[in-house]
């Protein structure tokens, strides 16, 4: 798949991320895995993708490359008009840091910190001010503004989720990538983050790229991309949860 097939009406200037020819091989000789073989493809601006796939699909793989988590065995990968292969430790660390916004299964925060500190970690950690009206808007849209000077632990599962996700949008970063962000979540929890992801699309511009096995979960995307053997298999764009059920069926048939 072509680099620039990133959805209806896309062009190449939209990208946030893209990737070109990308492959990912674990091991070496006969005993090498190919948990990517030669994926290209783009996500538009403004937007929402769900990836998905069978386990051992590379799904996981693809999102940790893309956000420069992990380092490909060949091919290219652009955050934006920045080119991640070849960038220095340092340099990976600065457009993690200031481009890049992650949403993690475990949450991922501070026990040590309060709500309010752990979402301006990543600003403090990089010498920039708070825009404390961002803040503001974030916290009230998520529901947690009472919850600031409260630690991790004083936090029920969907709360501690809210404050990675206001964490990961205060920076305004050019790209959110979401792995299993509802894995650890009651049902109703689960989908008031889906729905905060899709409102965060709609009311900030913002791009996400989610990691799922749900498809009712992946169904709240504008698009989904469905990974079989390294490869993206089915690309699906306005997905309900029978489109992705059946995308999956038929790729595990022919599995």
């Amino acid at each position: 798949m072509s680099p620039i097939d990133a959805g209806a009406g896309a062009h190449r200037s939209d990208f946030a991320v893209a990737a070109n020819d990308l492959v990912k091989v674990y091991g070496e000789g006969d005993t090498g895995v190919r948990a990517l073989d030669g994926v290209g493809v783009g996500f538009a601006r403004g937007r929402f993708t769900a990836i998905m796939g069978p386990s051992g699909s590379g799904k996981s793989t693809l999102m940790h490359c893309l956000a420069g988590l992990d380092t490909a065995t060949s091919g290219t990968i652009t955050v934006g008009d920045t080119e991640l292969t070849g960038l220095s430790d340092r340099e990976l660390t600065a457009v993690r840091r200031d481009r890049i916004g992650f949403v993690f299964q475990a949450f991922n925060l501070l026990p040590q910190l309060t709500a309010e500190q752990n979402i301006t970690l990543p600003l403090d950690l990089a010498g920039k001010p708070v825009d404390r009206s961002r803040l503001e808007h974030i916290v009230d849209v998520l529901g947690i503004g009472t919850r600031l000077s409260h630690r991790p632990g004083e936090l029920s599962g969907g709360q501690q989720q809210r404050v990675a996700l206001a964490r990961a949008l205060v920076s305004r970063p050019e790209v959110i990538f979401a792995d299993e962000p509802t894995g650890n979540l009651d049902s109703r929890s689960g989908a008031e983050v889906l729905g905060f992801l899709r409102d965060s699309v709609r009311d900030f511009g913002q791009t996400v790229v989610m990691v799922t096995h749900d498809a009712g979960a992946a169904s709240h995307a504008d698009r989904v991309l469905v990974l079989g053997d390294g490869q993206v298999v089915e690309d699906i764009d306005h997905p309900t949860g029978e489109s992705v059920t059946h995308a999956l069926r038929t790729l595990d048939g022919a599995r």
